[in-house]
């Protein structure tokens, strides 16, 4: 954990042992996972038939291969495949790195 998280991670403790979180509207209610507030208007009519379709954003569906292949790396016996293996994790880490413009962060990889 770098040096910012580490301080993020003090603060909100020491915040919600002070009792800051404790009086928030919407506290022990459901987080409505369907407002759509923060999408421009002419987008949410999309964004709703793709969502109600399946269809996952670029990004997430890469991140899901990216896991998945790192789960298959864990589980290889043999060097061959881990190998290959890593040359394809490396390959799609570069495609998602491109496709968000920089590299990724937060992303746990097998070691």
């Amino acid at each position: 954990m770098d040096v910012f998280n580490k301080m993020a991670e003090e603060r909100i403790k020491e915040a919600m042992e002070a009792g800051e979180f404790d009086n928030l509207p919407g506290r022990g209610k459901p987080v409505d996972l369907d407002c759509d507030a923060s999408t421009p208007a002419e987008l949410r009519m999309p964004f709703k038939i793709l969502k109600n379709a399946g269809v996952l954003p670029p990004e997430v569906e890469l991140k899901r291969e990216i896991f998945t292949l790192s789960e298959e790396i864990r589980a290889a016996t043999d060097e061959e495949t881990r190998w290959r293996k890593l040359r394809d994790l490396d390959s799609l880490v570069l495609k998602l790195n491109v496709m968000m413009k920089g590299p990724c962060r937060n992303m746990n990889f097998p070691g």
